[in-house]
């Protein structure tokens, strides 16, 4: 939605509420934390025109009241018309099926030309305004260099119940792996915390319990390849490089990965014959609850075409 004055009945059933939480379910479509703060910035009036700036009031019962919503503000970002493929868009959310090499948020490197520059672009006039600002939620970021699936929030109802479903490790997520060397066993899992390596900022590493933040990760080998498995990994957390890390911490590094990794030397000539200069790894499945019509939503994405040539070339 965009701005305006917003006039809101409040009912008798809702007596003993507290006002955000009264508020929040007459207007679904902002969620209870931006209508705590538009209170608090004295965009509330009551039925006589007296500001209320209490989110915590008690709701009396068929009280009235006009909620000011600024415009939101413009993203700092440049929208720019880049190509995206996607999988599922309706007016809360959207899933994506990011390529390998795109980067999903603007930083120190990459000003633009990434994710965010995309979707304001693909989502202008639809964006509801996350926080008071125009931009896309993202709630979860695949790697500049792994492929596959992404939701990302167009409304801030959708985007705080989106988050909450992450916190609560309650979304599914498979992804397909290549690793490197012969996994004998069939499957497991690894539950090992992850912090900033203490060696390199820029990287990951397991730590010692109660040094970072638990990361468990769910394997199972689904088939041998040439000095390689193919493996399948589900994330009950969501840690930044958690399957590249756990899966070099079994001594089975993902193929092409340049840093948790040492390619073998029986990969290195096929990877610069294919030209496969990333990590193998695609975010194939992503399931949730639509945080607004509460259905439980799944999608699937097929191996891009160069992992699938890797596998391919790989299979014994």
């Amino acid at each position: 939605m965009s701005g305006g004055k917003m006039s809101v009945a409040l009912e008798a059933a809702q007596a003993g509420w507290r006002l955000d939480r009264a508020l929040a379910q007459a207007i679904p479509t902002l969620s209870r934390e931006r209508i705590k703060k538009l209170v608090k910035d004295g965009q509330l009036t009551d039925g006589q025109g007296e500001l209320v700036r209490d989110p915590a009031t008690k709701v009396k019962g068929d009280e009235r009241y006009t909620l000011d919503v600024p415009e939101p503000t413009p993203h700092h970002a440049t929208p720019q018309d880049i190509p995206l493929t996607i999988v599922h868009e309706d007016e809360h959310l959207l899933v994506v099926d990011k390529p390998a090499g795109l980067v999903v948020h603007p930083a120190a490197g990459n000003p633009d030309g990434t994710l965010v520059n995309a979707l304001l672009h693909h989502c202008a006039g639809q964006l509801s305004g996350i926080g008071g600002v125009a931009r896309p939620g993202i709630v979860h970021r695949i790697d500049k260099d792994t492929s596959g699936l992404l939701v990302v929030a167009k409304t801030d109802v959708a985007h705080e119940g989106l988050a909450k479903q992450f916190a609560a490790h309650s979304i599914d997520r498979r992804y397909l792996a290549v690793a490197s060397g012969t996994i004998l066993q069939g499957k497991g899992t690894v539950d090992a915390p992850l912090a900033r390596s203490p060696q390199n900022r820029k990287k990951m590493a397991v730590v010692a319990e109660g040094r970072g933040k638990r990361a468990v990760t769910h394997w199972a080998k689904l088939a041998n390849l040439k000095d390689a498995s193919l493996v399948e990994c589900r994330l009950e957390t969501g840690r930044t490089h958690q399957v590249r890390v756990h899966m070099a911490s079994l001594g089975h590094p993902l193929v092409g990965d340049p840093t948790y990794g040492r390619t073998k030397k029986t990969h290195r000539n096929l990877l610069k014959e294919l030209g496969f200069e990333r990590q193998a790894l695609h975010a194939a499945e992503l399931g949730f609850t639509h945080p607004v019509t509460k259905d439980r939503l799944s999608f699937s994405s097929a191996l891009p075409s160069d992992m699938a040539e890797l596998v391919e070339k790989l299979e014994v």
